[in-house]
């Protein structure tokens, strides 16, 4: 009976999940992506507010469903549109909050009809709360490797369309054309500003608010540079894609190096809860009293977080940044 009520559970909220989905699907086009933007900085009051007119803010913010209003007034909620933006995901904050409480209830529900323990249940939920926030940063860290790893070829690119005579203007729409995402779609975004009127050294700074890197940052700056002072670019642009192409070496290298820590850490993270399961299965009853018992729960769950703390003080130890 307890099966048949998590089935039904489950496939009711996987229904309106996927009908949710869909309407966000038909609203994802230009137009809908450019209010979702400017309602973001009416909002979020970025560095783009300043330019916008009392009245037009003001009209945007009318027009603003009242839970996105309601959420853009929470501080630690005001920047996960500009994060999910950053981790290259295409979903709204609805969206992503709904998929959060709802594997946050499932994982609860489950648990709690498996084990009637109602502490476990609460910290299995609290858990799984925390996992698309983790897939988000995953992707995020994703996206900016990705970019890192493209972005001096790009570099060569605008620098060879420059010596062949081409404007600064036309190598960014040949990188928005020819290079893969995420380095396309940023320099097509900023080529398509540029044709809408705005400077284009303005289009390019406004990638660093997209995308958290370095080595844009610093092409955004020998860009603002060159601008005022002048000078042989293309041999700029040349030096700074073989500074980036010798940094990726050396991390290369680096993850070599360690490896045997890496697999250390992620062996000794998974260890304890496979021997876990496995005394389970071959002494059935051994672990009965520690689950039954007050203070053994207590126990397992303050295992659980010493072993997560663990794993991520490994994973700082050996991340090395170049």
């Amino acid at each position: 009976m307890l099966l048949i009520i998590l089935l039904i559970f489950i496939a009711v909220f996987l229904v309106i999940l996927a009908i949710y989905l869909n309407i966000a699907a038909v609203k994802d086009s230009p137009k809908a992506e450019l209010k979702r933007r400017l309602r973001q900085v009416a909002l979020t009051g970025g560095r783009d507010a300043g330019s916008m007119t009392t009245d037009l803010r003001s009209e945007i913010i009318r027009e603003t469903p009242p839970l996105v209003r309601a959420l853009s007034k929470v501080p630690l909620l005001r920047g996960l549109e500009g994060r999910i933006d950053r981790s290259g995901l295409t979903i709204s904050v609805q969206t992503f909050l709904l998929i959060t409480a709802g594997l946050g209830a499932i994982g609860f529900l489950v648990c709690y009809l498996l084990s009637k323990i109602l502490i476990l249940s609460l910290a299995v939920a609290a858990l799984l709360l925390f996992v698309p926030f983790l897939f988000m940063e995953f992707k995020k860290r994703q996206r900016e490797d990705k970019f890192t790893e493209l972005f001096p070829d790009a570099l060569t690119m605008i620098a060879r369309s420059i010596r062949s005579g081409h404007s600064f203007a036309s190598s960014i729409e040949l990188v928005g054309k020819e290079v893969s995402d995420p380095v396309g779609s940023l320099f097509k975004t900023a080529y398509d500003q540029q044709m809408l009127g705005l400077r284009i050294n303005d289009t390019l700074n406004n990638l660093n608010n997209r995308i958290d890197s370095l080595d844009l940052r610093f092409f955004t700056t020998a860009v603002a540079i060159n601008s005022e002072v002048g000078g042989n670019f293309a041999e700029i642009l040349d030096k700074l894609a073989e500074t980036i192409r010798e940094r990726l070496k050396i991390k290369r290298q680096l993850r070599v190096y360690t490896a045997q820590a890496r697999m250390s850490g992620y062996i000794l993270a998974v260890l304890p809860i496979i021997m876990f399961f496995v005394m389970n299965v071959l002494i059935p009853g051994y672990q009965k009293t520690l689950l039954e018992n007050d203070t053994g729960r207590i126990l397992l769950i303050v295992a659980a977080v010493m072993q997560i703390i663990g794993f991520f003080v490994i994973r700082k130890i050996i991340n090395i940044r170049i």
